[in-house]
């Protein structure tokens, strides 16, 4: 279970990602459809409307992300344009030599005319529809200057956003013994990328783009064979195999929308990291609902306050709660909650005061931060004074 996507660079998210690992060990041990037999060396399914872990297989396993590399490119370059550090409509100038450190029948390229310029969208179109090893040069360089500048500002990023099992050596996804991820941190990049820039996000289901004269389509070809599918990106190289990030979206019968994520790496062939990622796919849509136990900022237990200004206090969670559980048992879901006692004043909004734990067919689940949504002052010193007595007597 989750609160939505987990921003790991909140301290209260992270604590929610331990909770996202126990869901996944409660789920696990439900009755469902066991999951599927997926021919690839680690897989992840991730509901990210929960966040939950869905099934795995090796997802903290280090492995080559070969052109999975270029997600944290792409990442970083649309936080350049956030930043105005770039603009999209920016002519970016092409080095004479491009195809010295880029080679043209070995790698994926956009065939980018040397000495030229090409504009920040031109190359994000090339990036990620058509995976081009040019582009991600291109735009290392106009982010940082240079590649290994860049790259600097790669493992920095991965190191803020949790991604605690990814070194990056190059921008393009280039094959290096310390150039690694896990499933679990590439699942957190995608989550980011997705919930931060979903504007940029469309580019990842566009089927086709014509640069320099030449047409190239892209490679995701789950595009063409399930319309809920609307990225993300492939990867392959000798060392890692033929790898793939799909994710999918279908309506929720409550209204809204439920979004699944799986992650395939190291399959035989491109149609064999297809069919893997579709079966998980319409595994974790077919066998799991989602239900809402609260919106955000919904108040769910107003418990008593010592030494404030009010006697009680609003708690809650600070983003809409959604549990993935199995199908048929939405009746089943207890949530109940442990408040720290006794809450003492000041108390701010957004600090933690509990814990909700939430149990399925009366199999533990997983347990969340509940937070104070709102201020709680001191009292006087007559009112402080009157409830250390109080306390006293109540212990």
């Amino acid at each position: 279970m989750s609160l939505s996507s987990p921003a790991v660079r909140n301290p209260f998210l992270l604590a929610f990602l331990l909770c996202v690992l126990s869901a996944f060990a409660s789920l696990a041990q439900a009755q469902i459809a066991p999951a599927p037999t997926i021919a690839a060396r680690n897989w992840l399914l991730v509901d990210l409307t929960s966040g939950q872990t869905l099934a795995a297989e090796g997802a903290t396993a280090r492995v080559d992300p070969a052109s999975l590399t270029k997600l944290m490119t792409e990442y970083l370059t649309l936080r350049a344009l956030a930043d105005k550090r770039l603009a999209i409509n920016q002519a970016v100038h092409v080095r004479a030599d491009l195809y010295k450190h880029v080679n043209q029948r070995e790698e994926s390229v956009m065939f980018i005319p040397p000495g030229k310029t090409a504009t920040v969208d031109d190359l994000l179109h090339g990036l990620i529809i058509q995976s081009g090893n040019d582009a991600a040069l291109v735009l290392a360089e106009a982010v940082a200057g240079s590649e290994p500048g860049f790259v600097d500002m790669m493992n920095a990023e991965a190191k803020r956003l949790g991604m605690t099992g990814t070194n990056y050596r190059n921008a393009a996804g280039l094959t290096d013994p310390q150039h690694y991820t896990t499933p679990a941190d590439l699942a957190i990049l995608v989550e980011h990328l997705i919930a931060e820039f979903p504007d940029y996000y469309k580019l990842y289901s566009q089927k086709e783009f014509t640069f320099n004269g030449i047409v190239q389509r892209n490679r995701n070809t789950l595009l063409w064979d399930d319309p809920s599918v609307d990225g993300v990106k492939t990867g392959h190289t000798e060392a890692a195999g033929y790898c793939l990030i799909s994710s999918a979206h279908r309506p929720l019968a409550t209204g809204g929308e439920r979004r699944i994520l799986a992650v395939v790496l190291g399959a035989d062939s491109s149609a064999a990291r297809a069919e893997e990622s579709l079966k998980l796919l319409n595994w974790g849509f077919q066998n799991f609902e989602v239900v809402k136990l609260y919106d955000a900022d919904q108040a769910i237990a107003n418990p008593e306050v010592w030494k404030g200004r009010s006697p009680i206090i609003k708690v809650g969670f600070n983003r809409a709660l959604y549990l993935t559980i199995p199908k048929g048992q939405a009746g089943e879901v207890k949530p109940v909650l442990e408040t720290k006692q006794p809450l003492l004043a000041p108390l701010n909004a957004g600090d933690r005061i509990g814990t909700l734990k939430v149990s399925v067919a009366g199999q533990a689940l997983g347990e969340y931060p509940v937070l104070a949504l709102e201020n709680v002052a001191a009292a006087g010193w007559f009112g402080r004074t009157w409830d250390s007595l109080r306390l006293m007597f109540k212990k």
